[in-house]
């Protein structure tokens, strides 16, 4: 598949997860309004997002992808697969230890992103909500190992496409489960909390046949043992040092969001809601380009670098910022 057609398929469909994104926001906003219910929905939903953003989607991908294609060129299959099982496992038993924490901790986490919700009478809405959605992180770290793996073999139509079930879950959870919370005398608005959860679920299970068909399921162990053999992996280390230097990067945008949301949170009930849906807006047009460019040359400029190949590198970035520049 060449470079334009795979950016083009990346495109269409991270624009095709904007437009359902852009849908879930109108529902959301029609339904319940910029309020402080709908403030501890979205500050429920940033803290697992802005740790999916941090290192899931942002440092682990950065990291992981360029050490896979590497490996791959240098080492073949083989050892690629069982790079991927001990990341995966590395991974896996890790999310299981942040997602409890982050479920018994899921107060502070809300004092620290919107203390302001004390004042309008979220704070109690925004813990349980984000004790229910915590574990969407668990399900997109793992989404985002997939996503590497899928990506380096050349395949960008399936990680590209899952973000839309997440829209399609939630706008499901306005449609229908809000009204069935109303009936049964349940705050509605926790409809949407389990409608995330649920999105977590599919983009997870929508990989697995992509990953069969390539034969590289990770093999996940979630013993002592299995997590020291994964652990003494030496791809495994590389990984973890690229990271660091990956979340200082993604750090900062990230930083942003929280002082925003911390100050919204004191502004006055729906604040926290008006500052998500312009941010959502601003995020439209952003991911059109720099995510599909991203996503199909990372993998590719990797494997010309792992290769030794200068001239191959050379060309692609050329093509890339061409490209952008063109656009």
């Amino acid at each position: 598949m060449s470079l334009l057609k795979s950016a083009s398929v990346v495109s269409f469909f991270t624009l095709l997860s904007r437009i359902t994104g852009l849908i879930r926001e109108l529902l959301i906003a029609y339904a319940f309004g910029a309020s402080a219910t709908t403030d501890a929905f979205n500050v429920a939903f940033r803290i697992p997002n802005l740790l999916r953003r941090l290192f899931a989607e942002g440092a682990f991908s950065q990291a992981f992808v360029p050490i896979l294609a590497e490996t791959r060129t240098q080492n073949g299959d083989e050892a690629t697969h069982a790079l991927i099982n001990a990341v995966g496992t590395v991974l896996a038993i890790s999310l299981c230890v942040v997602c409890t924490i982050g479920v018994i901790g899921a107060p502070g986490l809300v004092w620290l992103m919107a203390s302001g919700l004390q004042e309008t009478g979220g704070f109690e809405a925004a813990s349980v909500m984000t004790r229910i959605m915590f574990p969407y992180i668990g399900f997109m770290s793992l989404v985002a190992l997939s996503a590497g793996i899928l990506n380096t073999w050349s395949r960008f139509a399936v990680p590209a496409v899952t973000p839309v079930l997440l829209n399609v879950s939630v706008i499901s959870a306005a449609l229908m489960g809000a009204p069935f919370c109303r009936a049964h005398g349940i705050e509605p608005v926790y409809s949407l909390a389990v409608g995330v959860m649920i999105g977590g679920i599919l983009q997870l299970a929508v990989q697995v046949p992509a990953l069969l068909k390539i034969h590289m399921t990770p093999r996940i162990g979630l013993s002592p043992n299995a997590w020291r053999t994964a652990r003494a992996h030496p791809g495994v280390g590389r990984v973890l040092r690229q990271m660091a230097p990956a979340v200082l990067g993604v750090s900062v945008a990230q930083l942003s969001l929280l002082i925003n949301t911390q100050i919204a949170s004191h502004i006055g009930a729906g604040a926290v809601s008006w500052l998500t849906y312009a941010d959502r807006l601003m995020e439209f047009p952003t991911a059109m380009l720099g995510v599909a460019l991203g996503v199909v040359l990372l993998p590719q400029l990797s494997r010309a670098q792992a290769s030794g190949d200068i001239h191959r590198f050379s060309d692609l970035l050329d093509w890339g910022l061409r490209l952008v520049l063109l656009l």
